[in-house]
């Protein structure tokens, strides 16, 4: 069945096949790399002035919003659709496919729109963030919204609501995207009491330069064991999501690997592998940044890394 689809999106849309190829790949290649980099936004963003420092919760908003428009647009207009290309499926909450479509709608109604907007302040961010951000959501919406419109996923998906499987996924995405909100809720507080006491300073005059946010030590809930307990839920509710949508792929080889991952699962693998190397760091600056950091507290994954 899985290299049915490969198969099909070869034949419809060769682009897809050499995209989900890559989107696997980059990660594992990019990973290494950013371990000796700072990406430079939130607590790395650069202090000096400069034209390619953009509005934190603007350039937010503007990057995230990609990936559901995208998602939506190849959704409705797939050329792997289940009737014929262009046409659109189902849009019933009974289709399993369409359910998934709206849990991952929800996921990005908080991140693109909700979260940025009640945040009460946001660093600023230099400008390749946001471009490598556009990139990413463009090919990981199309591919989603292309996998869960196709043939492939609707016949994989038929009888979805009698499979244990498909409701633990959706189980874990709705704790992991709970955890998420909470974990970075307790962040927005940190925010909110350093603005109500003015406490976050100008590094530069107020002619509408970079300012330097005000951080201070998390704690409650899974911060009890984590410095990144938010990305710790976002990775569980994707892989939630994966296990509902998506059969697991072969790892016979790595060839077989790219053959038979599906884009839930590689969207999965390309959070984890982006974003370990960042909560590693941020982990690091947390101890130098406040000696009375908490030692026994891990990164990123409870009592391992």
């Amino acid at each position: 069945m899985v290299r049915y689809f490969v198969k099909e999106v070869s034949f419809c849309a060769n682009p897809a096949a050499a995209a989900r190829k890559w989107f696997t790949i980059i990660p594992l290649i990019v990973c290494p790399i950013n371990f000796l980099i700072d990406a430079p936004f939130g607590r790395f963003t650069p202090k000096e002035h400069s034209i390619f420092l953009l509005d934190g919760v603007k350039s937010w908003i503007a990057m995230e919003l990609v990936a559901p428009l995208t998602f939506s647009y190849a959704f409705l207009h797939s050329p792997l659709s289940v009737a014929h290309p262009g046409a659109p499926p189902p849009l019933s909450l009974t289709h399993p496919p369409t359910l998934l479509s709206t849990l991952f709608l929800i996921h990005y109604l908080n991140r693109a729109i909700i979260n940025p907007l009640r945040t009460p302040s946001r660093s600023k961010s230099h400008i390749v963030v946001p471009l490598a951000a556009v990139g990413f959501n463009l090919v990981n919406g199309w591919l989603m919204g292309t996998y869960l419109s196709s043939s492939f996923a609707s016949t994989y998906l038929q009888d979805a609501f009698q499979r244990p499987t498909f409701w633990l996924g959706i189980g874990l995405w709705a704790l992991g995207l709970g955890g998420n909100i909470l974990h970075d809720e307790v962040l927005l507080n940190i925010r909110r009491k350093a603005k109500a006491k003015g406490k976050a300073k100008a590094t530069d005059d107020d002619n509408g330069k970079n300012k330097q946010e005000h951080y201070a030590i998390p704690d409650g809930y899974l911060y009890k064991y984590l410095s990144y307990p938010n990305y710790f839920c976002e990775w569980m509710e994707w892989l939630g999501f994966a296990l509902a949508a998506a059969p697991l792929p072969s790892f016979v080889s790595f060839s077989s690997f790219l053959e038979t991952v599906m884009p839930p699962y590689i969207f999965l693998l390309s959070e984890v592998f982006l974003m370990i190397p960042r909560a590693y760091k941020g982990h690091k600056w947390y101890h130098s940044r406040f000696p009375d950091y908490p030692k026994e507290r891990k990164a990123v994954v409870p009592f391992l890394f």
